[in-house]
């Protein structure tokens, strides 16, 4: 079949392209570990930040709430982006998880962010009492341990597809993801404001000066608005069409060029379709005077190869003007 915007001939790889990504277990599991944490987190900060006075428990309650909402969000981007496709959608919903994750980046730095920054201010220009710290303690270091058994859950997930070489942080942003990347972002900036949190505290009690806890609030803000940013940068680029990583392109172009039929390897454009799918589209040239049966028993070599080495790519485009050439 022949696009006319595109001139391209479609093909599908041996995968087979309406068949749905299997299921990813994973992913959820690092979502459901997250959604437990955090609403139960969230409860306890705003219970002791009502006993307490506290504006930074308050931040915390506020950051935990968000969070869990955020959760929730991903998980109907999960569900939706496994929709199979249909007329108007015919390379399926994989994009819609991006899309829900970036509505997420945005609520970390509406809400989250936003709502901190305020409540910070408001409480500086009339600082509580000082009360007696020992639940906010308490609440704190729960959290914390929450957090990080929820943050845990996302690193490991993310060490499962980490190419070898690869920090962490370059993990994160290679990953395809979002679900899994997202998570680890907000409990890595869970973890940094359960500290901060602290510190204001800590500080406040230490000094007798109640501006250091209203001062922790605004900088747990700061960083919420932070990690919003870097959020909405890798889904952004993401949901408009991000390519495959470099090696990944690379170890894809030696495939082509192993094909004897093939005289060159003009370009291999791929765009991120969902976190287990990508579209692929060839520019190559095959050699002159083929018969049409050869030119078909190349592309069936090729697509075998790719759905062997890359199963991923579940749409594959030849342009026509190679297969022209070729017949001619």
């Amino acid at each position: 079949m022949t696009d006319s915007k595109a001139s391209d001939t479609s093909t599908n790889n041996a995968t087979g392209e309406g068949d749905n990504p299997a299921p990813r277990r994973d992913s959820r599991k690092v979502i459901y570990a997250a959604i437990v944490a955090n609403l139960g987190i969230a409860t306890a900060k705003f219970i002791v930040a009502g006993i307490t006075g506290s504006a930074s428990m308050v931040a915390e309650g506020i950051h935990s709430a968000v969070d869990t909402g955020n959760e929730f969000l991903l998980l109907l981007g999960e569900r939706r982006s496994a929709r199979a496709p249909d007329r108007k959608h015919p390379f399926g919903y994989g994009k819609s998880l991006y899309f829900w994750a970036l509505i997420v980046a945005l609520s970390v730095f509406s809400l989250g962010g936003g709502l901190s920054i305020y409540h910070g201010v408001d409480a500086l220009q009339n600082p509580p009492p000082l009360e007696d710290p020992f639940w906010n303690y308490v609440v704190l270091g729960a959290a914390a341990l929450f957090e990080g058994y929820s943050w845990n859950v996302s690193r490991k997930a993310l060490n499962a597809a980490r190419p070898p070489g690869l920090t962490l942080w370059q993990a994160v942003r290679a990953s395809k993801d979002a679900s899994v990347f997202t998570v680890f972002i907000e409990d890595s900036a869970a973890l940094l404001g359960i500290a901060i949190a602290a510190a204001g505290i800590a500080l406040g009690h230490y000094f007798g000066n109640p501006y250091f806890d209203p001062a922790a609030s605004i900088l747990i803000g700061l960083l919420l608005i932070g990690a919003a940013f870097t959020l909405a940068r890798e889904t952004g680029g993401l949901l408009v069409g991000e390519s495959i990583g470099r090696d990944q392109l690379a170890a894809l172009r030696a495939l082509f060029e192993r094909e004897p039929a093939l005289d060159k390897v003009a370009s291999l454009r791929t765009m991120q379709m969902g976190p287990e799918e990508v579209l692929l589209a060839a520019s190559v040239q095959f050699r002159r005077g083929m018969r049409i049966d050869e030119v078909e028993k190349a592309i069936a070599r090729l697509e075998a190869a790719i759905a062997a080495e890359h199963p991923v790519i579940r749409h594959v485009y030849f342009e026509a003007s190679a297969l022209r050439a070729a017949l001619h």
